[in-house]
């Protein structure tokens, strides 16, 4: 899985905090295979990792930061609290306005010792390759918490590397050591191989080229032919038309990528997709699926899609063959398994992610409806599974 967003200060706290879930029961400290993914001090509990992109740091506007809850026996603790800006010591940088530190958030060990990296986008990073270049950064993990940092990507001018959306982590390889994903020319994937030192050095970096003028909105890493092999999925619309959606995949091929396949409704025609998704298995079946927020509505392609007044989410079943578009079903706040009413605006299936909110051993689906008009807003509503 991935993830990563609302209008954003309050909105990717909600993000962030469905990002990197709480471990419904603690691990039991010991060898490194048995921590949660992340658990950035190893102590088998895990932890929270909060992102405030707009947040202003030292007087710098939308600067961003991202605060760290450490998970313990009893639930998450403000004791040992950190956080973290690029003015913290370690981390690289210094904080400035529209830098966005925090902007995406991933996890994974990425240094291979056994504790859970964090892996921060700078979206709006200015660098000397130029304007809203971007960086990639990490906070590394250790038996006394997160602490120091490296600068692991940058990209050139306008490329926002890092930005909302536009970062995930996976062990693209199937070698063992966890990969960072992003995205070039705000198309292209960029795929950083593991393992990482603390200098910020990798093992390799592969572009994997879009020949369309596609603008990706969100990525997930998961299996979603059953294969064994890490994939990455997409959210993307047409660079020239914000409304023409569809929802990729690359699938791995036990080196690196494939170029990506679309997935297809029921008609042929690609499904009409989202700004935000997840990836995991659903319904257990051995294959992980996709689940896609469509917030916004009001464009044309609302005329054939019925579901989509106030937002919905789409939930793609994974195949042996694939993501099965031609079987997805599709909710918003009209069907009868989620509360509420449909009204125009309302951004139902802001930001979706996946975890196990009731405990029952099946991942639920969540989402923001930011602009609900009665009731507390931004609003997480689950769809349980």
């Amino acid at each position: 899985m991935s993830k990563r967003r609302l209008a954003l200060a309050v909105a990717v706290a909600v993000t962030a905090a469905l990002t990197v879930p709480v471990a419904a029961q603690a691990a039991e400290a010991g060898p490194a295979a048995s921590r949660p993914h992340d658990d950035f001090n190893g102590d088998g509990y895990a932890d929270l990792a909060v992102a405030a992109p707009a947040a202003t740091v030292g007087g710098k506007a939308r600067a961003g930061y991202v605060a760290v809850l450490y998970g313990s026996e009893n639930g998450l603790t403000t004791t040992g609290r950190k956080v973290f800006t690029q003015n913290s010591a370690g981390v690289p940088g210094t904080a400035e306005a529209g830098d966005g530190f925090g902007s995406a958030l991933g996890t994974a060990d990425l240094d291979r010792d056994g504790y859970a990296d964090l892996v921060v986008g700078v979206g709006g990073e200015d660098t000397s390759a130029g304007v809203d270049a971007g960086l990639v950064e990490v906070v590394w993990g250790g038996a006394h918490g997160l602490a120091g940092g490296a600068s692991v990507a940058s990209g050139k001018a306008y490329d926002r590397l890092g930005a909302t959306g536009r970062l995930t982590v996976g062990d693209i390889g199937d070698d063992g050591s966890p990969d960072v994903v992003t995205v070039a020319n705000q198309h292209d994937l960029r795929v950083l191989q593991g393992p990482f030192t603390h200098g910020g050095a990798y093992g390799g970096e592969v572009l994997v080229p879009d020949r369309f003028d596609s603008r990706v909105l969100d990525l997930a890493t998961g299996d979603v032919n059953g294969d064994g092999r890490t994939d990455v999925v997409g959210a993307e619309n047409d660079g020239d038309e914000y409304d023409a959606r569809r929802v990729v995949y690359w699938s791995g091929d036990g080196a690196g990528l494939s170029p990506y396949t679309v997935v297809r409704d029921v008609d042929g025609t690609r499904l009409q997709g989202g700004e935000s998704l997840d990836v995991g298995d659903v319904n257990r079946d051995g294959c992980d699926d996709i689940v896609v927020g469509r917030a916004i509505d009001g464009y044309d392609s609302d005329l054939d899609t019925p579901l989509a007044k106030g937002g919905r989410v789409a939930w793609v079943p994974g195949t042996a063959d694939g993501p099965d578009g031609a079987h997805a079903q599709f909710v918003n706040q009209d069907s009868p398994s989620v509360p509420g009413t449909a009204e125009k605006g309302d951004r139902f299936g802001t930001d979706v992610q996946l975890g196990d909110v009731d405990g029952d051993g099946w991942l639920d689906v969540l989402t923001g409806v930011p602009a609900r008009t009665s009731g507390p807003s931004p609003t997480p509503v689950p769809w349980w599974c």
